[in-house]
């Protein structure tokens, strides 16, 4: 059973940065693909950012040139760097990964709030 646990969410203001850190069971180069969705209360989750076993990265257009999604192999840890945080990126934030066959894994969840 693959297990995907998130970190660093909390509450920051306006204009703020949070990184949130996503620890996998097992090796991360074993996933087609990992990354992370948001889901604001009341709407669907949706994608934030993605990066393939091969490294190529996709970001949806709100968080282009604001988060990097990055990774830290030794540590089967997947990065999402958040900067130029605005209340509409306030949403509970899921770590993500896909296997080679298709069958999806999700963390629990960790809460990102901006707020003043």
């Amino acid at each position: 059973q693959v297990q995907l646990v998130e970190s660093g969410g909390g509450s920051v203001q306006p204009g703020g940065s949070l990184r949130l850190s996503c620890a996998a069971s097992r090796s991360i180069f074993s996933f087609y693909a990992m990354g992370w969705y948001r889901q604001a209360p009341g709407k669907q989750r949706d994608l934030v950012a993605h990066i393939t076993s091969a490294g190529n990265t996709n970001y949806a257009d709100s968080a282009k040139g604001r988060f990097t999604i990055s990774r830290a192999n030794a540590k089967n840890t997947v990065y999402l760097q958040m900067n130029s945080l605005a209340p509409e990126d306030t949403a509970v934030y899921y770590c993500h990964a896909r296997e080679f066959a298709g069958e999806n894994y999700w963390g629990q969840g960790t809460r990102v709030t901006v707020s003043s």
